[in-house]
């Protein structure tokens, strides 16, 4: 199951449990990029109406574990989520990573149960949106069902693309593939697109593309010394983005 938002002690599966708490969209600062872009003013009552926002969740707690039953999905209000898999030996596959304003926990709404787990990589707040509510409140409101068909096309679109970034780039087009993608996410928040703090250690960057610690830490230390970017600890700084897109072979 996911988070149960009527309690606030751990369920029996271990993850934190939600208290019931209605969170207000029109004093969320990343309404205009979460599901409330998609309702009116006169509409954003009934949005709000269905979501619930808990105690702020520790780093490394879960918000849901593969195989769990699917509920809900999870807009991410503050902090940094990753979503991982199982190898068949046990070891973590990171599979994505998600901003304030995004939304996780879609991969099981085909199957009835989630394929991926999903934890905190900082002490987070999520607001929860039971999605059969959701699907009853998207039938009334056409545009907000349009948004979350947007939403699913875009976590596809960004399946792909991470399908295609550790077939054919090199390790260096990886690392800068996401720092840009990371870059223009936070510019949709209204932050600088230019100064990045990285929510993920080096080896959640390793693990998610496919490369050696080693080998993100060094590509790290020559692009700075290369002048595309300025480093201390996780906080970034893109100095030289036409030379970090690759003369064009990446996208700004």
């Amino acid at each position: 199951m996911g988070i149960n938002h009527l309690q606030l002690v751990s369920n029996t599966k271990g993850r934190p449990a939600m208290s019931q708490h209605r969170a207000s969209c029109n004093e969320c600062s990343l309404s205009p990029i979460c599901l409330p872009l998609a309702v009116s003013v006169d509409e954003l009552d009934e949005l709000e109406n269905i979501m619930h926002r808990g105690r702020p969740l520790k780093r490394g707690e879960h918000l849901f574990r593969a195989s769990d039953q699917f509920e809900s999905v999870f807009a991410v209000r503050s902090g940094a989520v990753k979503t991982y898999a199982l190898s068949e030996d046990g070891e973590e596959q990171v599979t994505g990573f998600y901003l304030p304003g995004e939304i996780v926990g879609m991969d099981g709404i085909s199957t009835a149960h989630h394929m991926s787990s999903a934890k905190t990589l900082e002490t987070s707040s999520v607001c929860e949106i039971p999605f059969s509510r959701l699907e009853d409140l998207s039938s009334k409101i056409p545009s907000l069902q349009h948004h979350f068909f947007s939403l699913m096309s875009r976590e596809i679109q960004a399946d792909r693309e991470l399908h295609m970034l550790l077939s054919k780039k090199s390790a260096d087009d990886r690392i800068a593939s996401l720092l840009l993608s990371l870059s223009a996410r936070q510019q949709r928040r209204g932050l600088s697109a230019q100064r990045i703090r990285l929510p993920m250690s080096r080896y959640d960057i390793a693990n998610y593309l496919g490369l050696a610690v080693e080998t993100v830490s060094r590509i790290f230390t020559r692009f700075q010394q290369q002048g595309m970017l300025a480093v201390e600890g996780r906080e970034i700084e893109i100095l030289n983005r036409e030379s970090l897109c690759g003369n064009g072979r990446l996208r700004a």
